[in-house]
C-alpha cells in the first residue's frame, strides 16, 4: 500500500461512529506529507482544529492558543510550523473526540492502533515530538510522564522529545517542572533546527 491510498482509506474512517457507537460526527485530520522532517504527534484535534482542517489553529489562518505557544517553544515561524513538507502532524486519534468531563473527551485508543501505527510505518523524519502524557503512554506505557518529558529518547532509530500539551489548563505541571522552560526547551529548539536546517 502506498501513502496515498492510506491517506485516502483514513479519511474515510467512521470507525468510532459506526462500530463503536460514539455519538461525534468522524472527520479525520491528517496534516503533512509523508518525506516531512519532524513529526508531531498529539492526542486529538480540537473542536476549532477538527473544523477548519488545521491542527493547533483556531481557523484555516490563525493558530489555537496551544498553537501558539507550541510554535514558541519550538522556536519556528508560523509558515514554517504550518508547511506540511518540514511538519507532519498527528495525534492518537485523528478526528475531535468531542466532550467529556472537564474538557475534550479521551479519544478511544483503538483508533491509533487501527491507523496510527500504520501511519508511522510510511513515516521517516529526522526528530519525533510527542505532545501530551495521553500520546506519551501510547507510545511508552507504564512510564511516567514528567520523567519521558527530561529523557533523550528514541523511536524506530530517531530522536524523540516528549513534551507537555502547551495548554494553558497545564499551569501547575509548568510550575512544578520550571526546568522545562528554562533547559529542556533549549536542547529541544537546537533539535528541531538541526532537523530542519542541518
Amino acid at each position: 500500500m502506498k501513502f496515498e491510498e492510506f491517506r485516502e482509506q483514513l479519511l474515510k474512517c467512521r470507525y468510532c461512529r459506526e462500530v463503536l457507537g460514539l455519538n461525534i460526527e468522524p472527520k479525520p485530520l491528517i496534516w503533512g506529507e509523508p518525506t516531512a522532517k519532524i513529526v508531531v504527534i498529539g492526542q486529538a484535534p480540537s473542536r476549532r482544529a477538527s473544523k477548519c482542517g488545521r491542527p493547533f489553529s483556531k481557523n484555516e489562518r490563525e493558530p489555537d492558543a496551544s498553537g501558539k505557544k507550541f510554535i514558541e517553544w519550538l522556536g519556528v515561524p508560523r509558515e514554517v510550523f504550518f508547511n506540511p513538507r518540514i511538519f507532519y502532524i498527528t495525534a492518537v486519534a485523528h478526528c475531535y473526540p468531542g466532550r467529556g468531563q472537564g474538557g475534550d473527551a479521551p479519544p478511544p485508543k483503538i483508533c491509533a492502533k487501527k491507523w496510527l501505527l500504520k501511519e508511522l510505518s510510511f513515516l521517516n523524519p529526522k526528530l519525533y515530538i510527542i505532545v501530551g502524557s495521553y500520546a506519551a503512554n501510547f507510545l511508552y506505557p507504564e512510564r511516567k510522564f514528567t520523567e519521558l518529558v527530561f529523557q533523550d529518547l528514541e523511536f524506530k532509530g530517531k530522536p524523540v522529545f516528549v513534551i507537555p500539551h502547551p495548554s494553558p489548563a497545564n499551569k501547575k505541571w509548568f510550575k512544578n517542572n520550571p526546568d522545562f522552560e528554562k533547559s529542556r526547551l533549549k536542547v529541544l529548539r537546537k533539535a528541531v533546527k538541526e532537523a530542519i536546517y542541518g
